[in-house]
């Protein structure tokens, strides 16, 4: 019984972890969707993946 528990405190923890990463990798800095580019004012340039005008201008485009 006892290692059921340890075995399920791990199992959670290993679970809430890896939500934590995905998460991380996510958000990277300095990029932006489509939709972020256009509603600050940029256009996106599919031929370099970069927002061009706008407050995003320069920016990578995911």
């Amino acid at each position: 019984m006892r290692i059921r528990r340890i075995f399920a405190t791990v199992i959670a923890t290993a679970a809430l972890a890896g939500l934590g990463l995905a998460g991380a990798t996510t958000a990277t800095a300095g990029s932006l969707t489509p939709g972020e580019c256009e509603q600050g004012g940029g256009i996106v340039n599919w031929a370099n993946n970069t927002c061009k005008g706008g407050t995003g201008d320069g920016q990578t485009v995911d």
